[in-house]
């Protein structure tokens, strides 16, 4: 760092694909780091791939590298591990800038920044978004040994949660640092007024059966036996046929997804919920409660650090019954006049500005181990 403000960090921020317009996932957690360590006044650059020609621009302030990736469909046939044609070019973009540190966000690209680590005795980090589980951990040829590689050539592990981190202790004896998930408290905020009959809201996807859309589909009529005036809000599925099976689900009501229309649509509903399982965070739960909105979630992987207090939802073990009486509680819990408060007041822990300054802490810490 000679020769340059030492307040300054320069960060190189690795994932295999960044579409900014995706709103969701890893681009969105990437993208709110990057802007917030932008806006601090310090120089974080995206280093990703795209199938296109290599591009390199500002964009949301702060610098987006994106290099070709090769065709892996032939590797993805065969079982082997995703993203991993991109990682020579990835490792190259490291080599020609001049960062202090690198954090990848995907195992392979951490295969990119432990190469780069090595060579220039500068610090890396792995954030591992997910929840180890034996089916994840297999799921994928060579997915073992490389995600061995990538924690045994880190300097630092991240992941979401303290169930993440379990995980972790578990089945690779790392202890590493957990760094929630932000939310940008200015778009998710509590605007206008709800709908006025009782509405629910569920904003993951209704493909992935992780999520279990269908268990909430089947507790459904049993909160319109209570409640029969209550919607369910779902984005509208890719599938044209799911489409027009749930819209011609009585109480159903489809959105089009978007990254402008989770907001308004959690500001809307009475309830929001996330009855999915193995979840290593669980951002949407935390959208709905900026929102001001309570909220419904299996208790289960890391969903219970977010639904910790009965003032800001219910938490569900068992079947359709058990979800359909605790979304019943929770819809009476959204008729309390001080539970909008309570809940932007639990989504203010998780704010992008926490969650990039336990960032930069980390980061310095490191920096000043190698120093």
């Amino acid at each position: 760092m000679s020769g340059r403000d030492p307040a300054t960090l320069r960060v190189a921020l690795l994932t295999p694909r960044y579409y900014p317009e995706v709103q969701r996932g890893t681009e969105r957690t990437v993208r709110d780091l990057a802007a917030a360590l932008a806006g601090s006044g310090h120089k974080p650059r995206v280093i990703t791939s795209h199938p296109g020609a290599p591009s390199s621009g500002e964009e949301d302030g702060f610098l987006v590298v994106r290099h070709w990736r090769p065709p892996e469909a032939w590797l993805l046939r065969r079982g082997f591990q995703e993203h991993m044609t991109h990682v020579p070019f990835s490792y190259a973009s490291l080599l020609t800038g001049d960062d202090d540190l690198a954090q990848a966000f995907y195992l392979t690209d951490m295969l990119a920044a432990v190469g780069w680590a090595r060579r220039t005795g500068r610090p890396a980090v792995f954030h591992y978004g997910g929840l180890p589980t034996r089916p994840v951990l297999a799921a994928r040829r060579l997915r073992l040994r490389i995600l061995r590689q990538a924690l045994d050539g880190a300097d630092a592990v991240v992941v979401y949660s303290r169930a993440a981190a379990d995980g972790m202790r578990r089945w690779f004896g790392i202890d590493p640092h957990v760094i929630n998930a932000g939310v940008r408290l200015d778009e998710f905020r509590p605007r206008g007024e709800r709908a006025p009959e009782p509405a629910i809201a569920y904003a993951a996807a209704p493909e992935d059966s992780r999520k279990r859309v269908d268990l909430l589909l089947r507790a459904l009529p049993l909160v319109r036996r209570d409640r029969p005036g209550v919607r369910l809000l779902l984005p509208r599925p890719g599938d044209p046929r799911t489409a027009s099976r749930l819209e011609e689900t009585d109480g159903v009501e489809l959105f089009e997804p978007g990254p402008d229309a989770v907001a308004p649509v959690f500001r809307r509903a009475w309830v929001s919920v996330l009855p999915s399982y193995n979840e290593a965070f669980g951002i949407v739960l935390v959208e709905s409660l900026a929102c001001g909105t309570p909220v419904v979630a299996t208790r289960d992987g890391a969903l219970p650090e977010i639904v910790d207090r009965p003032d800001v939802g219910r938490l569900f073990e068992g079947g359709e019954a058990e979800l359909a009486g605790a979304l019943l509680e929770t819809l009476e819990l959204s008729e309390d006049p001080g539970t909008a408060a309570a809940c932007r007041a639990r989504a203010g822990d998780f704010s992008t500005e926490r969650s990039a300054a336990e960032h930069l802490r980390l980061y310095r810490e490191l920096l000043v181990a190698r120093a």
